[in-house]
């Protein structure tokens, strides 16, 4: 049987053009996190499989890749009556839980307020389609420490900078809290945890399913009377600040908490959306994602998760965060132009000295960014056809008889 040499299914190999707009974007993001004040830390891919499916994560849970543990024999697997009892660890399915886990071990040895950076890839058992795939790079920034509403205005501004150096125009933050989603189920007749909890899950899917989905779903699993929610879904749908103040299911002091925020942030479209829901359970307080007019998909989000790091601490601290959706802004952006001019192409002839032929690469790297060995071959202009779109400007021939490159002429390559 043939031995597939294609990348496992979900997960992807890049090109050097892909790598290289990866890396740029990459680039960017962290410098403006680095100058707004973060420090980038870096935690295991793997973590304990009871932390992973400890209920912080949601339905991410689902989605965990388990690792087996060693040693594993036919009648462990006999015994096992679930799954998970042959798993000890798990590849991360987020970069928050690792978080909390980290800054739990660390705290001694970090400031009161913890401004942290996590870039990396996680991985989650989806099923692959366009834009979704099993392993992805997520780019995070937290605030641990800060129980003020300056942690939010923090994250706001550093994630709408990275995306204005990234050249991202026409976005908005949508903005909701959890308090108001609980008051709004709570006026739906939803109060008791649980069934909040699972009415939430399904209100997240409302813009998969529909007012008219989410009703129906509601009506049934919750076995509440879903007469004319359809409708009241679709006027939330369109509220905005000034339609919804005063509401009777409005949580007033929530409400207000967000009105300050805006205050705040004078310069960003923050929109309020009561229906806004943001799947993870550990949520909070302040939920916020990351819109554009032209995708019908968020560039990012996140929100106050002031419960988690207490799971592991016996401590509550209070913590944000907020993560750029790194997979879908790599597509909107657009390289720079490279400096061509400053990068090279030597072309040799195959029976020049390898030993004079490395001397001669380190002559042109004293006075050149980037340069490039590329043996000759029968068909020239294709050879430098592609150097051209790889981003090189000129190129010079050298043979056996070259022994410095005084005198040699490079040539454009366009």
């Amino acid at each position: 049987m043939a031995t597939t040499v294609t990348a496992p299914r979900g997960m992807r190999d890049h090109l050097p053009a892909d790598k290289a707009r990866r890396e740029h974007v990459l680039g960017v993001i962290r410098g403006v996190y680095a100058r707004h004040g973060f420090d980038e830390i870096e935690t295991p891919v793997l973590e304990d499989a009871a932390r992973l499916h400890s209920g912080l994560g949601g339905d991410n849970e689902k989605l965990a890749f388990a690792v087996m543990k060693r040693g594993l024999g036919v009648d462990d697997l006999h015994r096992a009556e679930a799954p998970l009892e042959l798993a000890d660890l798990g590849l991360r399915f987020d970069l928050t839980v690792p978080l909390a886990r980290f800054y739990a071990s660390h705290r001694a040895e970090l400031p009161t307020v913890f401004r942290a950076v996590q870039i990396a890839p996680v991985w989650r058992a989806e099923r692959p389609q366009k834009g979704r795939y099993r392993q992805f790079v997520q780019c995070d920034i937290d605030i641990l420490g800060e129980p003020g509403q300056l942690a939010e205005i923090e994250l706001i501004r550093a994630t709408t900078a990275a995306l204005d150096a990234l050249g991202i125009a026409g976005t908005s933050i949508r903005i909701n809290d959890r308090r108001i989603l609980l008051a709004l189920l709570a006026s739906w007749g939803i109060a008791e945890q649980t069934a909040a909890d699972r009415a939430l899950i399904t209100v997240d899917k409302l813009d998969k399913i529909g007012p008219d989905g989410v009703a129906k779903e509601l009506g049934e699993t919750l076995e509440i009377d879903g007469a004319g929610l359809a409708d009241t879904i679709r006027a939330l749908e369109s509220a905005d600040w000034d339609s919804v103040r005063g509401a009777a299911w409005l949580d007033a002091e929530a409400f207000a908490d967000l009105e300050r925020l805006r205050a705040a942030l004078p310069g960003v479209d923050l929109r309020f959306d009561p229906t806004l829901v943001r799947g993870m359970g550990y949520y909070t307080g302040t939920i916020f994602e990351v819109a554009h007019p032209d995708f019908g998909y968020s560039l990012g989000g996140g929100g106050r998760y002031d419960g988690m790091i207490g799971r592991f601490l016996g401590q509550d601290v209070p913590a944000v965060g907020f993560s750029l959706g790194f997979e879908r802004l790599v597509d909107l952006v657009t390289l720079p132009d490279a400096d061509a001019d400053d990068a090279v192409v030597l072309v040799y002839d195959k029976d020049i000295d390898p030993v004079r032929l490395a001397a001669l690469k380190t002559e042109a790297l004293g006075s050149h960014h980037r340069v490039r060995l590329e043996k000759r071959t029968k068909n020239m202009k294709n050879l430098l056809a592609g150097l051209v779109e790889q981003g090189f400007g000129s190129f010079a021939t050298v043979d056996s008889d070259t022994t410095s490159l005084d005198g040699v002429v490079f040539r454009p390559l366009a």
